[in-house]
């Protein structure tokens, strides 16, 4: 059995500098790598007070050069998830033949109207990169955007923090810093390179459709029908137990690609149904739509979640073919979980079953970050995975 190049484990409890600091020091000894390059932390509610000691004790005894993380009402630790968090989970990962640029970025920055963005700097080529975001006072999709302009196919995963629900309650880490707003980022550059997944948990229902008239976020016309009249007919012809299953949990998914002549499940960036109206026709969903777009409804529930989860890790264990990955990160959405599945460890459990064993960290996020086709995006309700793979 080859060493491990990555270890990750749960510290449960209070702040106990003592037994914190032995902790630190018995974890990074179970990685026999030289050197860990990349630390990953979630930090409950219960120890944020102390960040800055627990930053610094984590550095000095996990001997860690690199660390960025945030605070989580919840974390996924190896196989489990732990929704009712107390103390810290922690990622430790040695990346041979890669570098890693820690970035701050501001959320008084976003939209970089007035200087470049704070990656600009990077060397090329970059593989890919992991960002926790503050959920309160942050522009999130304009950094993203940024992102995607200037590394076109060049994958973010994360997710946003969470805490005690106010603004002033998250907190993001890099390396010994604590900050309450904007961007931490780890990219990658060199011989290490992440593989992402998203599962947005829904499962297609009728057929794709071309939007034929919108506004912003409503759209008017599909198929030169009134769109309103397009989902009520695709949810009349399902049948009754999928009619049953759907009501309540409809959602718009947009192809990600439309020079594509099919598409599947995992083709769609899913969006919320945020209204409809009979009298206009209309439907107002979660993003901007225009038309000749196409559109595919959606139903999310625990059986679609599932199903899509187990089609992402086995679309994810095709690619890596006979590569192990040497270590995971996942963001899963706090609204997943034993209140939607049922069970406690769901997607951890998941993932352990078709990809490892494998050291795993987590965040159960306020949003979760990821790519479906080219661009990386901002969702809800979704498991967002990375895979640290070597060349």
């Amino acid at each position: 059995m080859r060493a491990p190049f990555s270890v990750a484990d749960h510290f449960h409890g209070d702040f106990d500098e003592p037994r914190l600091a032995a902790w630190a020091s018995q974890l990074r000894s179970r990685l026999p790598a030289p050197s860990v390059d990349l630390g990953v932390l979630f930090l409950s509610p219960r120890l944020t007070p102390m960040a800055r000691e627990v930053l610094d004790i984590l550095r000095v005894h996990a001997r860690i050069p690199r660390l960025v993380g945030c605070s989580a009402n919840g974390a996924a630790c190896n196989g489990h998830e732990h929704e009712e968090f107390k103390g810290l989970a922690l990622a430790l990962f040695h990346l041979p033949g890669a570098s890693v640029h820690p970035i701050h970025v501001p959320g008084t920055d976003i939209p970089f109207e007035d200087s470049p963005a704070p990656w600009s700097g990077l060397p090329e080529p970059c593989r890919g990169a992991i960002a926790l975001a503050d959920p309160f006072q942050t522009h999130n999709d304009g950094w993203l955007a940024a992102w995607n302009e200037d590394f076109p196919n060049v994958p973010v995963v994360g997710g946003l923090a969470s805490g005690l629900g106010r603004s002033d309650s998250c907190q993001l880490y890099l390396d010994g810093n604590v900050h309450d707003h904007g961007v931490v980022l780890a990219a990658l550059t060199g011989a290490v390179s992440i593989l992402p997944m998203v599962s947005q948990g829904c499962t297609p229902i009728g057929h794709p459709w071309t939007i034929t008239r919108a506004e912003r976020n409503v759209i008017f016309g599909i198929a030169n029908r009134p769109a309103y009249s397009v989902l009520v007919d695709t949810f009349n012809a399902l049948p009754a137990e999928e009619r049953q299953r759907a009501q309540n949990n409809l959602m718009v998914g947009f192809a990600s690609a439309e020079d594509r002549p099919d598409h599947a499940a995992g083709d769609f960036l899913v969006r919320n149904l945020l209204g409809v109206d009979p009298r206009q026709g209309a439907l107002a969903v979660g993003a901007l739509a225009r038309p000749g777009q196409t559109l595919q409804f959606q139903r999310r529930d625990a059986d679609a979640a599932d199903a899509d989860l187990v089609r992402c890790l086995e679309r994810a264990r095709s690619s890596l073919g006979q590569r192990k990955p040497i270590g995971a990160l996942l963001f899963s959405c706090c609204g997943r979980g034993q209140g939607l599945f049922g069970k406690p460890d769901h997607d951890a459990a998941l993932i352990q079953e078709h990809l490892g064993p494998i050291p795993l960290a987590g965040l159960l996020a306020n949003g979760e970050i990821g790519p479906v086709g080219p661009s990386s995006h901002l969702h809800g309700y979704t498991a967002a995975l990375a895979l640290f793979v070597r060349d």
